[in-house]
């Protein structure tokens, strides 16, 4: 399996903010994590990309745990957030260029591979101006491009459409849908439920930390009776509350 945790919790001082999770991203999928603000997705994911040490359990990136094989595991994918973090200076060929040298692709090698990311995610009437004059959009068309300098088969993607606009929103939906078609495996997270609808083909719904449902969007709400993901929420957040957050998983 590509992306694999295991009884994988974080804690901060006595509050559990993940607790035992347990995930399969499948190879060549897109798996969405949806939950609401707080539920702990964004602490996943960095677990999952080794940008934060479980306090137990273990994250695995095509087989390589991510904090004791953790240049390995990193080799294997790519990440975005929606706070993009590019370096404003530079223009976004500057910023791929680096970014290859970074990945020890060669001048040749990063030269070929900037130039195929740029006729990708269209960027060519962007180059000649510095990341920080982009738009929101225009950023995470280059953020999406950067984390693809090395060719990964594993992206990461957090809250990818936070903070855009439909139409830049829409644009990304579509990149993302085009990667897995190239057979890339993509784990992301919203708390969008029509994107997450409309995207993935299996779903993990978050809630304080747990996983209280998953499936394909379909197999959810035929489980649930509901005639959205929405619905399905709404309903499990209540019979969450009502069980202290220990509700029983969904579908598998």
């Amino acid at each position: 399996m590509t992306i694999v945790a295991e009884q994988l919790s974080k804690r901060f001082g006595g509050r559990e903010v993940v607790s035992n999770l347990e995930l399969v991203v499948r190879p060549g999928e897109i798996y969405g994590l949806i939950g609401p603000n707080g539920a702990g997705k964004t602490t996943t994911m960095r677990m999952l990309i080794g940008l934060m040490r479980p306090s137990s359990g273990r994250a695995l990136i095509c087989g390589a745990d991510t904090v004791t094989q953790a240049s390995r595991a990193k080799a294997q994918l790519g990440f975005v957030s929606a706070a993009t973090g590019l370096y404003e200076r530079l223009t976004p060929v500057q910023l791929l260029g680096y970014y290859a040298e970074l990945y020890g692709l060669s001048a040749a090698q990063g030269r070929q591979r900037c130039a195929a990311l740029v006729a990708e995610f269209a960027l060519a009437p962007l180059l000649q101006q510095r990341c920080g004059r982009l738009s929101t959009g225009e950023r995470q068309r280059v953020s999406l491009a950067r984390a693809l300098v090395h060719d990964p088969p594993v992206l990461v993607l957090d809250e990818p459409t936070a903070g855009l606009d439909v139409l830049a929103s829409r644009t990304v939906a579509d990149t993302i849908r085009r990667l897995r078609d190239q057979q890339r495996t993509i784990l992301l997270s919203t708390h969008y439920m029509t994107e997450a609808e409309l995207l993935c083909d299996r779903i993990g719904l978050l809630y304080r930390g747990r996983l209280v449902a998953e499936g394909s969007p379909a197999a959810i709400k035929t489980r649930y009776d509901a005639s959205s993901l929405e619905q399905v929420f709404l309903r499990l957040q209540d019979q969450a509350l009502a069980l202290g957050a220990a509700a029983p998983a969904g579908v598998r």
